[in-house]
């Protein structure tokens, strides 16, 4: 009956944690010593998530219980579901059997907000605690935060889990108060500057005594819901630098909003966010973080919303045509990179390339460029291509009828197979 009871647990609380995105593991570099269990490594993800993806995560959440009547959230607390707790021993079970069986790597473990934030926080704590001081386990172990808890217990949980995450849940304050009223963003920013703070003064200890502990070493990261209010991408994104900048995000996600419950404050129940609209967030956001781009550049006044036909750098390629055509063998590295179809490692490529033989269109293709958008913006080693004076949008529909016939080449071709 108790192995019954475990299992319908398990099914209803993996369920609901299937609306947090934020579950990446990169960037811990935790190590099996002492003849411990599991072994936490860069890049973990396999678990399966409703849409196919693959986590290596056990990811479910504490309780489904809620105090809370957010109007985005299934677990709210007005609406008629089933609900469950898994105890903290319960939740350390689990992760032991998973790991041993071979099913897992880590866990990732939220939760629903019991009577108040410490109390939650607390039992979120005490299962990483057990697991690692316990079971001696070094795999991989993500805590989802809760907002308003004690710099005590988040200090703590610092000490056991390899990233901690706080989510914003929606990118603006005014949209905050609209869905959920009962919460406070104060609470949410307050313990993101003091993980902040801690993490940055335990990088400099560990720095200077080999034998510091470490704290949270994947760092913290938060995540947004896309389209249960009505910002615009340029308000998200800015809300995003604004994390990047001043808290020193690892990541931040983006969830397009799922219609849950029927609320007249909500996008109808048939309303969905397109998921090509998180994408586009993703790419913008990668262009902020690894490519030079300011906000402002990609979206602005006149254009708030990511086109969703094209990615953002083509969009910005397309916008300034007065930067280019720039000479791929004379560029510097930091203009190489705004490019469309260039990524910063065949950007690398091409400099480094470079230095022993001028590059033609073909030398491109091998390195890894794109050339069926990068063509319009760049000369090279060779006249194969000519950059005729064509105009932003001629470029666009020319891009887009490429893209077209190579789905419909693609179409074709798997139907042959059969």
């Amino acid at each position: 009956m108790n192995e019954e009871r475990i299992t319908e647990k398990l099914n209803i609380l993996a369920d609901a944690a299937k609306y947090d995105v934020s579950c990446s593991s990169s960037g811990s570099k935790r190590k099996n010593e002492n003849k411990g269990l599991g072994n936490a490594s860069n890049g973990i993800c396999h678990t399966y998530t409703e849409d196919g993806r693959c986590v290596s995560l056990l990811k479910i959440l504490l309780t489904n219980h809620c105090i809370f009547d957010c109007a985005y959230c299934v677990s709210r607390s007005s609406n008629d579901i089933k609900r469950a707790a898994f105890t903290v021993q319960e939740v350390v079970d689990l992760t032991i059997n998973f790991y041993r069986r071979n099913y897992i790597e880590g866990l990732f473990l939220s939760s629903g907000i019991f009577k108040d934030a410490d109390y939650t926080m607390e039992r979120l704590v005490r299962v990483a605690k057990k697991l690692r001081t316990e079971h001696k386990f070094n795999g991989y172990i993500h805590l989802k935060s809760i907002p308003g808890a004690s710099d005590e217990l988040m200090r703590e949980a610092g000490l056991y889990a390899d990233r901690l995450s706080i989510n914003l849940e929606i990118p603006t304050e005014a949209g905050l108060k609209l869905l959920a009223p009962e919460k406070n963003r104060q609470d949410m920013i307050k313990p993101m500057g003091f993980l902040n703070n801690e993490i940055m003064q335990r990088t400099e200890e560990k720095a200077l005594f080999k034998k510091a502990p470490m704290f949270a070493p994947a760092g913290q990261s938060t995540q947004m819901i896309i389209g249960a209010t009505a910002e615009t991408d340029q308000q998200v994104l800015y809300t995003s630098n604004y994390f990047y900048k001043s808290f020193n995000s690892k990541r931040v996600y983006y969830s397009g909003y799922v219609p849950v419950i029927n609320d007249n404050r909500l996008p109808a129940l048939h309303t969905s966010v397109p998921m090509v609209r998180e994408n586009r967030l993703y790419q913008a956001d990668w262009l902020m973080r690894f490519y030079g781009f300011k906000v402002n550049e990609i979206v602005d006044q006149q254009n708030p919303h990511l086109d969703l036909d094209i990615d953002p750098k083509l969009s910005w390629g397309l916008r300034n045509l007065n930067v280019f055509p720039i000479d791929i063998n004379t560029a510097d590295l930091q203009l190489i990179l705004r490019v469309p179809g260039i990524g910063v490692q065949s950007a690398q490529k091409i400099v480094s390339a470079r230095k022993f033989s001028k590059l033609n269109w073909e030398q491109l293709k091998k390195i890894g460029v794109a050339l069926n958008r990068a063509k319009y913006f760049i000369t090279c080693n060779s006249s194969k291509f000519e950059r005729r004076d064509l105009t932003g949008q001629s470029i666009k529909q020319y891009i887009l009828s490429q893209s077209q016939s190579k789905y419909l080449k693609n179409s074709v071709t798997q139907l042959n197979l059969f």
